[in-house]
């Protein structure tokens, strides 16, 4: 994985050329979620916003917009965005009042088998065989889904044109050769990394599972693996 920020920085000709992406890690919060982790994805979206705003300005302006959970196109896409993830959604809003547009992502259907899925994975099932079969039709699913996205970035984003993906962090996508992949971290990811990883204070009322609370109410399954391919990082020092 090469960092943009430990390399010579080559024309800026050359990265306007061909299909690019811009990778956001997914973040999710809730009323629920303890407000010292609120406050720092309140930071994160922030340091996106910022870092996107830099990368608009050397490589190009963002024209199309992926976002998980997302099953309409436009206006329509972004109602459901605004109750899904605040912070992400004024992120497209500012995108889209530039030009940019929201496309239908997934395919609904497919969306709701995935969160079905893993509730039932989640619910305590007592039987092996049975938690045997709802993994596998879980994985199934999932697999199906994280193709069905890779298809919708290939077939339209165009030559030359910019997209920006909102998924989280662990995904099965796989994306084309043709695309070249730019990923957002801002410093405070790994601060929420971190704060994650914390175990829980003795007079800490809120338990590191309420953190997790974070990753909001099932809104969004993917829980997978693998980076994106062909990936450049963008890093603020």
């Amino acid at each position: 994985m090469t960092e943009l920020g430990k390399i010579e920085k080559p024309p800026v000709e050359d990265f306007r050329k061909g299909k690019k992406l811009y990778f956001v890690p997914l973040l999710f919060s809730s009323d629920k979620a303890p407000e010292e982790y609120k406050k720092k994805v309140s930071v994160y979206w922030q340091q996106v916003s910022e870092q996107l705003s830099k990368l608009e300005g050397q490589i190009g302006s963002i024209r199309r917009i992926y976002h998980e959970s997302i099953v309409q196109l436009g206006e329509d896409g972004l109602k459901m965005l605004e109750n899904l993830s605040p912070g992400s959604y004024q992120v497209v809003k500012n995108k889209c009042e530039s030009g940019a547009v929201l496309e239908a992502f997934e395919d609904k259907e497919l969306l709701e088998e995935t969160i079905d899925w893993e509730r039932c994975i989640f619910s305590g099932l007592t039987s092996q065989k049975v938690a045997k079969q709802v993994s596998e039709s879980y994985f199934e699913t999932s697999k199906k889904r994280a193709e069905f996205l890779s298809k919708q970035i290939t077939e339209t984003l165009k030559e030359d044109e910019v997209g920006l993906l909102f998924i989280q962090e662990e995904h099965k996508l796989q994306f084309a050769g043709d695309i070249e992949v730019f990923s957002i971290f801002p410093p405070a990811l790994d601060e929420i990394h971190r704060w994650l990883r914390e175990p829980p204070k003795k007079d800490d009322k809120s338990p590191v599972a309420d953190k997790e609370a974070s990753k909001a109410d099932d809104k969004s399954p993917e829980k997978d693996e693998e980076s994106p391919q062909k990936d450049k990082e963008e890093k603020s020092n």
